[in-house]
C-alpha cells in the first residue's frame, strides 16, 4: 500500500465539526476551555507542526470555524480581515476595512486587536478605527456598520460577541462617550444602544449569563460590572470591585458565578495635584504641559484622557479628577454568586464570595476549569484558586517562562496553556499544584490567545500562524 500524501491526508480529515469550533475571543462565550480538545502538549518549530502560514502584524486571536481560521490584521497603513484553510494553512482572502483615521496604541498593542467572530455563516471584524464589517466565509462582504470611537487610552482592546443571536459589542473611550451595542448580525442593524458615560476605559468583551429564563450581557469597566437585559440593553445589577482605568481581562462564569479580574494600579498611591505639580511643573504656570508630563503619561494615552478641555495642559483640578477616579477602583480577582430573578441593583456587600489581591493579573484574562481557576501574570507567574471558596492552591508560582502576558490561558484534555511575549507555550497538567509537562518555543512573540479546535492548537505569533497537532 502507496503511503497517502500528507495534502490528501488533510483532505480527508477535516478538523471536527460545528461543535467543537471555536468562534470568538477564547472561544464559547470567551471560557478559553474545548471540552472535547485533544491538542497535543510537546510541540515547536520542527514538531508536531500541522502547518505555518505567514500573516501581517496584529495581536487578535485566532477565530476557527467550519475549517477556517480568521484573524485580522495591520499593514502597510491598511486595517485587514483574513481567512485561511484550517486544514492546509493556505490564505483564502484579505479584505480591507475602510478607515480614514488610525487609532493611536499602546506601544506593544495595534489597531487590529479585536478577534473576529463568527457564527459559521458570517464573519465579524471589529476596529476601534472603523467599527464592524461582515463578511461570509469566503470573504465576501456582507454589510458595515461605521462606530464612532473617540479617544480610548491605549487604543481599542476589545472584541465582537456574538450572544444567542446578537452582536454585542463594548464601545468604551474617553469623553463619556462610551456605549454598548447590540447589532443584528444578519443585516448589521442596530437593536440597541446603551450609553456608559462613567465608564472611561475597558478592553473587556462582553460575556453572557442565562439562567432563570434570563439572558443577560455581562461587561466589566472601571469600578463595576454591569449585568444587562440581553434583550433591550437596560442595566438589571452591578457589583463593585475592579480599577478606575485600564480594566482588560474578560470575565469567565461557571459553576453559578462570575469570575472577575483588574490590576492595572494595584494600590499605587497617585500623588496629590499639589504633589505632582511640584514634581512636573517646570516653568512654574500651574499646569503641566505635555513636555513637562512624565512618560507614563505621555507613551499610555494618559495625558489625553486627563486633559479633559483639550487645551494641552493638565490643570490640577483634571488631575484631581483623574485621581477620585482612580482612588476608588480596586484591584484583585473576585467571585459572584448568580444573581436571583428579583435581585438588581448594587449587589457587592451581599454577592461576592470571596476576594483576592494577590496575584491578579493586568491583561491575561483568567480561566475557569475543572473548578479551579488559573492566573497568569508578567514573569510567568500562576496563580491557582478554587472557584467555589477562594481557596488558594498555589499563588505566583513560577513557570520557568519570562515574558510578559498578554495572552489568556487557554484548557483541554486536562491541561492548561500558557502563551508569553518571549514565545514559550508552557503546558502544566490541571490540578492543585503546578505541574510542568512541556515548555514549548517557538521563536517569536505571543501576544494572541491560542485557539483549540479537535487535536489542533492554533497559535497567532508576531509574523505567522502556527497550527500544531496532537495524535
Amino acid at each position: 500500500m502507496k503511503t497517502l500524501s500528507l495534502a490528501v491526508l488533510l483532505v480527508a480529515s477535516p478538523i471536527l465539526d460545528a461543535a467543537s469550533d471555536w468562534p470568538q475571543f477564547r472561544g464559547a462565550n470567551c471560557a478559553g476551555v474545548s471540552e472535547d480538545g485533544k491538542p497535543p502538549v510537546h510541540f515547536g518549530q520542527s514538531s508536531n507542526v500541522l502547518w505555518k502560514a505567514e500573516v501581517p502584524p496584529g495581536v487578535s486571536s485566532p477565530c476557527v470555524v467550519k475549517a477556517r481560521v480568521f484573524i485580522t490584521g495591520f499593514e502597510n497603513g491598511k486595517l485587514l480581515t483574513l481567512g485561511f484553510d484550517a486544514r492546509t494553512g493556505k490564505e483564502l482572502w484579505r479584505q480591507v476595512a475602510p478607515a480614514e483615521k488610525i487609532e493611536a496604541t499602546h506601544k506593544a498593542g495595534s489597531p487590529a486587536s479585536g478577534t473576529p467572530a463568527s457564527d459559521g455563516e458570517r464573519v465579524y471584524s471589529y476596529f476601534g478605527s472603523y467599527g464592524v464589517i461582515a463578511y461570509d466565509l469566503d470573504g465576501k462582504e456582507q454589510w458595515r456598520k461605521p462606530l464612532e470611537i473617540g479617544m480610548v487610552i491605549n487604543g481599542s482592546g476589545t472584541s465582537p460577541a456574538l450572544l444567542k443571536g446578537r452582536l454585542v459589542i463594548n464601545c468604551d473611550q474617553q469623553e463619556g462617550k462610551s456605549f454598548l451595542i447590540a447589532l443584528d448580525p444578519k443585516i448589521g442593524k442596530e437593536v440597541w444602544r446603551t450609553p456608559r458615560p462613567d465608564f472611561p476605559s475597558s478592553y473587556a468583551t462582553p460575556v453572557l449569563w442565562s439562567r432563570d429564563g434570563r439572558d443577560e450581557v455581562v461587561l466589566v469597566g472601571s469600578v463595576r460590572t454591569i449585568g444587562y437585559d440581553l434583550k433591550d440593553g437596560k442595566e438589571i445589577w452591578s457589583a463593585r470591585g475592579t480599577e478606575g482605568f485600564s480594566v482588560a481581562p474578560t470575565p469567565v462564569i461557571g459553576n453559578g458565578k462570575l469570575i472577575v479580574m483588574s490590576r492595572a494600579f494595584a494600590g499605587s498611591r497617585i500623588p496629590t495635584s499639589a504633589e505632582f505639580l511640584a514634581q512636573n511643573d517646570k516653568d512654574g504656570d500651574g499646569k503641566i504641559s505635555r513636555a513637562e508630563a512624565p512618560n507614563y503619561l505621555r507613551e499610555h494615552g494618559g495625558f489625553i484622557a486627563t486633559d479633559r478641555d483639550k487645551d494641552g495642559h493638565i490643570s490640577p483640578a483634571e488631575w484631581d479628577t483623574m485621581r477620585e477616579l482612580i482612588g476608588r477602583g480596586e484591584h484583585g480577582i473576585f467571585a459572584l454568586r448568580a444573581p436571583g430573578k428579583n435581585d438588581k441593583g448594587d449587589l457587592t456587600d451581599s454577592h461576592v464570595l470571596w476576594k483576592h489581591k494577590k496575584g491578579a493579573a493586568p491583561v491575561a484574562s483568567p480561566l475557569l476549569y475543572q473548578g479551579r481557576i488559573y492566573v497568569a501574570q508578567d514573569g510567568g507567574r500562576v496563580s491557582c484558586y478554587e472557584d467555589k471558596t477562594g481557596k488558594i492552591f498555589f499563588e505566583q508560582e513560577r513557570l520557568n517562562a519570562d515574558g510578559e502576558y498578554f495572552a489568556s490561558p487557554v484548557a483541554a484534555n486536562g491541561h492548561v496553556y500558557f502563551a508569553s511575549s518571549k514565545g514559550i507555550v508552557t503546558v502544566v497538567k490541571a490540578g492543585d499544584t503546578l505541574d510542568l509537562e512541556a515548555r514549548n518555543d517557538l521563536g517569536e512573540p505571543i501576544l494572541g490567545t491560542p485557539a483549540i479546535v479537535g487535536r489542533d492548537l492554533i497559535v497567532r505569533a508576531a509574523n505567522h500562524l502556527w497550527a500544531f497537532r496532537g495524535e
